[in-house]
């Protein structure tokens, strides 16, 4: 056989699996454009509020069908957020291996995608759940993209107070998924609970990552007001937020699994912003905020247990 028989039989075997490797490169390259890591966070709170509008499970089809479209919804706001913030994600240790900053995909191609998932979001859940549930995801991506990352978030240091509105809406989708409306206090405190979970839990590792923030020139908290106003303002925060948690049980009119879940894990959350307040440096920051996922899903989980368990 000649050399170059070989050769292109050699080709002939390598070509499909460089091919399929470039295919599941770029594939990894979008999927991390969605911050798919975030997603979840935002989801979980969509499934309890639509246990609790139904006053028990509702249709397995439409869980599904909410949740899809959430995760487009989601996805589409993070790549254009990701779009939008390439100039800093560039200078924060952070965020300087995502996509855009190393080049991975170009900026125009991570725009498209982004406006297309949005797209493909809103009919979606236009199609398999209803319009109220499509107009406030188109709302919670609108918010997100100019409100918080055009307008806040490089503009004042209460970026996230505000922002955190579009992280809640997924309380206000799954309820509206089930209900088509929002008219009762329910889905209200819901949202209000994200709402006030946002600041102590993003301050907290904005307090960790506070070099990054000012080396990017993105006023947060601790770069704008200093360590120790953010920590005051972390406790200050958890304990309005355990509040209205505690509160929430009443207006829900949920019983003993939320009433222990709310309060204990609720008083630890206080206990460890106590401790960072109180404590030199920010060495409890860290636990916090990784306690304040934890406990945002354990809270919304104790709502869908407590009300299947009483329905």
């Amino acid at each position: 056989m000649s050399s170059a028989a070989m050769e292109a039989g050699d080709l002939a075997e390598v070509q499909p699996g460089a091919t399929r490797s470039r295919i599941s490169r770029t594939v990894r390259t979008y999927i991390a454009l969605t911050k798919p890591h975030i997603i979840w966070l935002l989801l979980i709170t969509t499934v309890p509020a639509m246990v609790l509008a139904e006053q028990g499970w509702p249709s397995t089809w439409l869980v599904i069908a909410t949740l899809i479209g959430g995760m487009l919804a989601a996805g589409s706001a993070n790549a254009i957020n990701q779009y939008a913030d390439r100039d800093i994600d560039v200078r924060m240790r952070r965020t300087s291996r995502r996509p855009l900053p190393v080049g991975a995909v170009s900026p125009g191609h991570a725009a498209v995608f982004g406006l297309a998932l949005g797209f493909v979001s809103v009919v979606w859940m236009v199609a398999t759940v209803n319009v109220i549930a499509a107009l406030l995801s188109l709302g919670a991506i609108a918010f997100y993209v100019v409100i918080y990352t055009y307008l806040l978030k490089r503009n004042t240091s209460q970026n996230i107070v505000i922002g955190g509105a579009a992280g809640a809406a997924p309380a206000l989708i799954g309820w509206a998924a089930v209900t088509g409306d929002l008219a009762s206090l329910e889905p209200i405190f819901m949202f209000l609970i994200v709402f006030w979970w946002t600041p102590p839990h993003f301050w907290a590792l904005a307090l960790v990552l506070e070099d990054d923030y000012r080396a990017a020139g993105v006023p947060m908290l601790p770069v704008v007001r200093g360590v120790e106003e953010t920590k005051r303002q972390i406790l200050l925060w958890s304990v309005m937020l355990v509040a209205l948690t505690v509160l929430f049980a009443g207006v829900a009119e949920l019983h003993a699994v939320y009433w222990v879940v709310s309060v204990a894990a609720g008083a630890v959350f206080i206990g460890l912003a106590a401790m960072l307040w109180r404590e030199p440096g920010i060495t409890k920051a860290w636990p916090l905020f990784k306690y304040s996922t934890y406990y945002l899903a354990a809270l919304f989980a104790a709502i869908l247990v407590d009300q299947l368990l009483n329905a």
